[in-house]
């Protein structure tokens, strides 16, 4: 079964089945996993994403200082170890946009699940309820999902800059070039310490998000 699923799954990412959604949430409701849950799953693999894109970003910023107080040694492998933390800064960021595309998916087909049911309750007073729990529920996942996208549009400028650092390194592997990216220390610096704090209140609001829905 699991592999099925596995199978299944891969099929719904690469879209080639437009009715295959359905057949994967069934698949997982057979197991008694719904919607609710699987969006749960996801907004916790996207915040364990988070949490390492942002050691991974720390650690860029720990190799940056390394090379401004540079004073001598083998420069040629201070811009490798630089542009190994660039590369990796950026796939951490790619993984990052995916698990926010997998929770929106998941949670818009939640929402509209949830209000069609609603829809066919015939008892007025536990629609009402429904429609309360539906509608902060909407709202915690709107700001969780709001948080994760402000860190997410935090990266690509950190990673802008990381990258003209790397570029910078690569024709000018001299003390010359060392002085000059000095110069651009401080900003990059505040970007990325800007950029930790959002991802650690991302994090936050997706830790507040799935205790909510326990």
């Amino acid at each position: 079964m699991g592999a099925w699923l596995l199978a299944v799954g891969m099929i719904c990412l690469s879209g080639i089945f437009s009715g295959c959604k359905s057949t994967y949430y069934a698949a997982y409701e057979k197991l008694g996993v719904y919607k609710r849950d699987l969006l749960k799953k996801r907004v916790a693999a996207a915040r364990d994403d988070q949490q390492a894109a942002s050691e991974q970003f720390k650690d860029a910023l720990t190799r940056l200082k390394e090379i401004y107080s540079f004073d001598g040694g083998k420069l040629e492998k201070a811009y490798r170890d630089l542009e190994s933390d660039y590369k990796k800064s950026a796939d951490r960021a790619s993984a990052v946009r995916k698990r926010i595309a997998d929770v929106e998916s998941v949670g818009a087909d939640l929402f509209k699940e949830w209000e069609q049911e609603i829809n066919q309750m015939s008892t007025a007073s536990l629609a009402e309820s429904s429609r309360r729990q539906l509608r902060d529920t909407r709202a915690r996942y709107d700001q969780m999902v709001a948080a994760l996208k402000r860190a997410e549009g935090s990266m690509e400028p950190v990673l802008t800059k990381l990258r003209d650092q790397v570029l910078y390194l690569k024709h000018n592997l001299n003390a010359q070039a060392i002085a000059s990216l000095r110069g651009e220390a401080t900003h990059i610096q505040l970007e990325i310490a800007n950029l930790i704090a959002d991802m650690n209140a991302s994090i936050a609001k997706a830790d507040e998000f799935i205790q909510a829905m326990q």
